[in-house]
């Protein structure tokens, strides 16, 4: 895979991130819940830490990034899955956790393709 072809890959996927990061941001269960602030802060910090490559268009600068920031990432939404059930079986919670899950798995997916992950 091209690495500007993995670059709008990811970035497509970052938009589902980033509505679920708002969801939680802006539930209740966030002003009450340190972990679920925690949450939406590390999938924030991820598409952060994107956001200026991908302005500048620079495909290199922006996948170094996305796999340097990929373990974050990759633990927070393990995380959400994991808490999910305790903070809100609420079908916006699980369906909050399905999204990311899935948004998740085609960036490690297009990081691997790009060869900039490791695939067993």
């Amino acid at each position: 895979m091209q690495p500007h072809q993995a670059m709008e890959q990811i970035d497509t996927q970052l938009s589902h991130v980033w509505m679920v990061r708002a969801f939680l941001k802006h539930s209740d269960e966030a002003d009450e819940d340190d972990e679920v602030r925690d949450l939406h802060r590390a999938l924030y910090d991820y598409m952060l830490a994107l956001g200026k490559s991908w302005k500048s268009q620079d495909a290199d600068l922006y996948l170094k990034q996305a796999r340097k920031k990929w373990p974050r990432l990759a633990r927070a939404a393990a995380r959400f899955r994991e808490i999910q059930p305790d903070v809100s079986t609420h079908t916006n919670y699980m369906m909050a956790a399905r999204s990311l899950t899935a948004a998740v798995g085609a960036i490690e997916r297009v990081l691997g393709a790009a060869g900039m992950l490791k695939t067993d």
